[in-house]
C-alpha cells in the first residue's frame, strides 16, 4: 500500500473529483433510475481512474486487489443482512404482518402527529436494538406504508424514520458504530454516550420542531378515505393483533444481543409459518392450485422469500404496498455496495484516503479547526470510501494524537466522529448505508435527503459547540 507521503494531494483528489463529475452526469441523464445499475458502473470507472493514479506511483495490481478484497470482506455481514431483510419483507407481507401494522397504524396515527411520532418511535426502537438497519427493516417499512396510505410523501416519512433511527443508533450501547467510535478515540463507552447527549439531544429537538412545522403543511385533502382503505386491506388479508408477536420476537432477540443474521432468519421463518396459519386462502390463491399441498405451500413461501411477490388489490395505493422484491430485490443494492467497495479499496491502496485526511489535519491550527477537520474528514470518507465504518476508523486513527496534543479528552473525538461519520453515511446514495436504507424503505436517497433533518443538522451542531467552546472537555494534567 502506498504511503500518503508518496502521493500528492492533487493526485489523491483527482479520482474523487472524476467520480463526482461522472456521477453528476449520470444522475442528470438517468435521474432516479441511476441507482438501477449505471451508478454502479460509474463507481467501477472511478476505481479505474484511481488505479491509473496508483500505477503511476508503482502500486501493483495485486496490492490494489488485496485492498479491495479486505473492503469486501468487511461488508460480507452487511450483504447477508441485506438478503435476509429482503426475505423477511417477503414473508412479513405474505403473512399479513406488514398489512396488520398498516391497518392499526392508520387508525391510531393522525396525520398531524404522524411524522413526529415516527421520529420518536424509531428512536426508541433503535436505542433498544442498537441498529438503525433493523429499525428500517421492521417498523420503518410499516411506517412508510402507513404514511403513503395517509397521502404523506414517502420522502418525508423516510426522513422521519432515519432521523429517529440514527438518534437511537448513536445513543445505544448496543450499537456497533457507538462502540467502534469510542474504541477508535480511546474513550470509555458510557462516557462517550453521556458526552453525546450535549449535541445529540438539541439536534433531536430541532428535528422534532421541523417535523412538527412540516406536519402543518400537510393538506387534509391529500388524505385517502381511511374507511375504504381499511376495508380493502381486510378483503385481502386476515388482520389480527397476534401477528404483532413476530416483529416483537425479532426486536426482543436483538435486544438480547442475538446476532442480527440469526434474528432476521428467525423472523423470516416465523413469517413463513404465520402465512400458513393466518393467510391460508391467500397462499392457496398465489399457489395457483386447487387445494393446499406441501408442494404448493413450499413453492409459494420460497417465491415470497426469494423473488418478487405482488398481491392484487383493487386499491391503487395498496397495489404498491402489497409488493415485495424478496431476496432478489436486494441484488441491486448488493451490486452497488460491491462496486463502492472496489472504489474505496483502490483509493485506500494508493494512499489517497490518508492523504486527504492528512491535508484536512494540516488545516487544524485551532481547536475549532481540529473539530472542523474531523467533520470534513468523516464526510469525505463517507463520499469516497462509501462505508461508515471507514469514516469512523480512519479519522479515529488519524486524529487521536492531534486531540491529545491539544489537551482534548478522547470523548471530544469520539463524539465528533459519530456526529459526522455515522449519521451522514445515509445521505450518500453509493454509501453502504444510503444504498441499504434506500432499498429497504423503497425511497431514493434524493427523495428523503432534505427530510433527514437529524442527519445533516448533527455535523453543524457539533461545529457550533466547538465554535463557542461548549462542553469541550480538556484532559487533566494527571490524565495528560
Amino acid at each position: 500500500m502506498a504511503s500518503s507521503s508518496s502521493i500528492r494531494l492533487t493526485e489523491a483528489l483527482f479520482p474523487l473529483v472524476a467520480l463526482i463529475a461522472m456521477l453528476a452526469v449520470n444522475v442528470f441523464f438517468f435521474k432516479d433510475a441511476s441507482l438501477d445499475g449505471s451508478n454502479q458502473f460509474i463507481l467501477l470507472l472511478g476505481g479505474a481512474v484511481a488505479a491509473i493514479v496508483g500505477f503511476t506511483k508503482k502500486i501493483s495490481y495485486e496490492q490494489m486487489m488485496n485492498s479491495v478484497a479486505e473492503n469486501l470482506k468487511s461488508t460480507s455481514s452487511a450483504l447477508l443482512i441485506l438478503l435476509l431483510v429482503g426475505a423477511l419483507s417477503g414473508t412479513w407481507l405474505l403473512s399479513g404482518v406488514i398489512p396488520t401494522m398498516i391497518y392499526y397504524g392508520i387508525q391510531l396515527l393522525n396525520p398531524s402527529i404522524f411524522l413526529v411520532v415516527s421520529v420518536i418511535v424509531c428512536a426508541l426502537i433503535s436505542i433498544a436494538t442498537g441498529s438503525s438497519w433493523t429499525t428500517s427493516a421492521t417498523v420503518g417499512i410499516a411506517l412508510v406504508g402507513i404514511g403513503n396510505a395517509m397521502g404523506i410523501p414517502m420522502g418525508m416519512t423516510a426522513g422521519a424514520i432515519l432521523s429517529g433511527a440514527y438518534f437511537g443508533d448513536k445513543m445505544s450501547p448496543l450499537s456497533d458504530t457507538t462502540n467502534l467510535a469510542a474504541a477508535m478515540a480511546g474513550a470509555d463507552l458510557f462516557t462517550h454516550i453521556r458526552y453525546m447527549f450535549y449535541t445529540t439531544v438539541p439536534t433531536l429537538v430541532v428535528t422534532l420542531i421541523v417535523f412538527a412545522i412540516i406536519s402543518f403543511s400537510i393538506e387534509p385533502t391529500a388524505l385517502v378515505q381511511t374507511d375504504a382503505l381499511l376495508k380493502d386491506i381486510t378483503e385481502v388479508f386476515t388482520i389480527t393483533p397476534f401477528l404483532f408477536l413476530i416483529p416483537l420476537i425479532v426486536i426482543v432477540l436483538i435486544v438480547r444481543k442475538t446476532p442480527p443474521l440469526a434474528a432476521l432468519l428467525i423472523g423470516t421463518l416465523l413469517g413463513a409459518l404465520a402465512s400458513i396459519w393466518a393467510q391460508p386462502e391467500l397462499v392457496l390463491k398465489l399457489s395457483g392450485s386447487d387445494q393446499l399441498s406441501f408442494r404448493s405451500v413450499y413453492m409459494t413461501l420460497l417465491n415470497a422469500i426469494t423473488v418478487d411477490l405482488s398481491i392484487e388489490s383493487s386499491n391503487s395505493i395498496l397495489k404498491d404496498l402489497f409488493t415485495s422484491g424478496g431476496m432478489s430485490g436486494m441484488l441491486g443494492t448488493i451490486w452497488l455496495v460491491i462496486c463502492a467497495m472496489v472504489f474505496g479499496g483502490v483509493m485506500e491502496a494508493i494512499g489517497a484516503l490518508n492523504k486527504i485526511t492528512e491535508a484536512l489535519l494540516k488545516l487544524s491550527k485551532s481547536v475549532f479547526g481540529l473539530f472542523a477537520s474531523t467533520v470534513g474528514s468523516c464526510i469525505a470518507l463517507n463520499l469516497t470510501a462509501s462505508d461508515q465504518y471507514l469514516a469512523i476508523v480512519v479519522p479515529g486513527k488519524m486524529f487521536a494524537k492531534a486531540y491529545e496534543k491539544k489537551q482534548l479528552a478522547p470523548e471530544n473525538l469520539s463524539r465528533t466522529i459519530e456526529d459526522s461519520g455515522t449519521v451522514t453515511s445515509v445521505l450518500v446514495p453509493w454509501n453502504t448505508c444510503g444504498a441499504y436504507h434506500s432499498s429497504v424503505l423503497g425511497v431514493p436517497v434524493f427523495d428523503y435527503f432534505i427530510y433527514a433533518v437529524f442527519n445533516y443538522v448533527s455535523p453543524f451542531m457539533t461545529l457550533l459547540f466547538a465554535a463557542f467552546a461548549i462542553k469541550i472537555r480538556r484532559l487533566s494534567p494527571k490524565t495528560a
